[in-house]
């Protein structure tokens, strides 16, 4: 007999879907942050939605204190750069907080010996249960090497010989879903705007471009696709182009968000209404997305569900629940809003 399948457990960007705020300011009402500027209503809606999802929002009288519980260090090269590393280490404290742990993160900007004396203190340290460790871009990495006796888990992040758990998104998934959305609307001549070639989520959103076209049997065309490098000015002047074209797409698909948003300016200027005349898919599901003219079609990067998801595993790993090497490529669904209409209508 089939066992039932688990529930799975709610999530803050759940929650912030149904109350209609970002994430962040979720964050900021699960964990009571004083002085955060939340309306009543807000945060009294937040929390009900939480508490009928079966969000955890009460915290224990009496908790532990920081000195007995155990230590996660989270260990990345970089948090500045975009919003993403925040949400993922929203979702790993969270995660960790829940298991009576405490996360501890360090960024290292790449520089090996700051990374080195990281490595060295923490190791030190007779509270530490485990690492996480991350990198802002999807990549192949090599672990520290005094890290081979500690347990870890890798972050959007992977090692060639698969000797490390790790969890990323799944791109070439990702890639498809919005490609597959502006088929099945009926388009034909999409228009992929990307980002550079080097990196491996560009790479991989293209390989499931590449995917959806054939599942349809439209042929690749190169002339289609244009490598941005992930910022709005690159999405109005490849959008430009693209829709210069004597046979101009009727969608476009665009890498990120912030390019999707340059492509929505060069539709206006060109005086193309969008979705009406024009189709626009981004990805990332940034704050921003909801709020451009039309709200933004998009796919999400489920950043705060690979924090927890890395966190849990190495908790599960500790306590010998868990396979030592486990990798997971987490679904990047879509998100559908207003910015993408029928080929028929148009």
């Amino acid at each position: 007999m089939r066992k039932p399948e688990r529930p799975r457990r709610p999530t803050m960007t759940d929650i912030a879907k149904l109350a209609g705020v970002s994430q962040s300011t979720v964050s900021l009402v699960i964990n009571h942050m004083s002085g955060a500027k939340v309306s009543s209503a807000t945060r009294n809606n937040v929390l009900r939605i939480a508490r009928e999802l079966g969000y955890p929002v009460d915290r224990p009288g009496h908790p532990a204190p920081p000195a007995a519980r155990s230590l996660i260090v989270y260990l990345t090269d970089e948090l500045s750069t975009s919003p993403h590393a925040m949400q993922t280490i929203d979702g790993a404290r969270d995660a960790a907080w829940e298991h009576d742990c405490l996360l501890s993160v360090y960024a290292t900007r790449n520089d090996p010996a700051y990374e080195q004396a990281i490595v060295a203190r923490m190791l030190a340290d007779p509270a530490l249960l485990g690492v996480v460790y991350a990198t802002i871009f999807t990549r192949a990495v090599t672990v520290p090497p005094p890290l081979a006796g500690v347990p870890t888990v890798l972050l959007n992040c992977h090692t060639r010989d698969r000797l490390y758990s790790s969890v990323v998104p799944s791109e070439v998934l990702g890639g498809f879903a919005a490609t597959m959305h502006l088929l099945d609307a009926g388009h034909r001549r999409i228009g992929f705007i990307n980002g550079e070639a080097w990196i491996e989520a560009a790479a991989e959103r293209l390989k499931g471009y590449r995917q959806a076209l054939s599942t349809r049997d439209i042929p690749f065309d190169p002339l289609l696709v244009r490598e941005g490098d992930w910022q709005v000015s690159a999405g109005h002047a490849h959008a430009q182009a693209l829709l210069a074209l004597p046979d101009a797409p009727t969608a476009l698909f665009c890498a990120n968000d912030l390019m999707a948003i340059g492509a929505l300016e060069a539709a206006r200027e060109r005086r193309l209404q969008v979705p009406g005349q024009l189709s626009v898919v981004g990805y990332d599901d940034q704050d921003i997305a909801r709020y451009t003219q039309p709200p933004l079609t998009t796919v999400l990067l489920p950043n705060y569900e690979m924090g927890r998801w890395a966190t849990e595993n190495l908790i599960a790993q500790v306590n010998g629940g868990s396979p030592r090497r486990t990798c997971m490529k987490m679904d990047c669904p879509l998100v559908e809003r207003d910015s993408v209409a029928a080929r028929s209508l148009i």
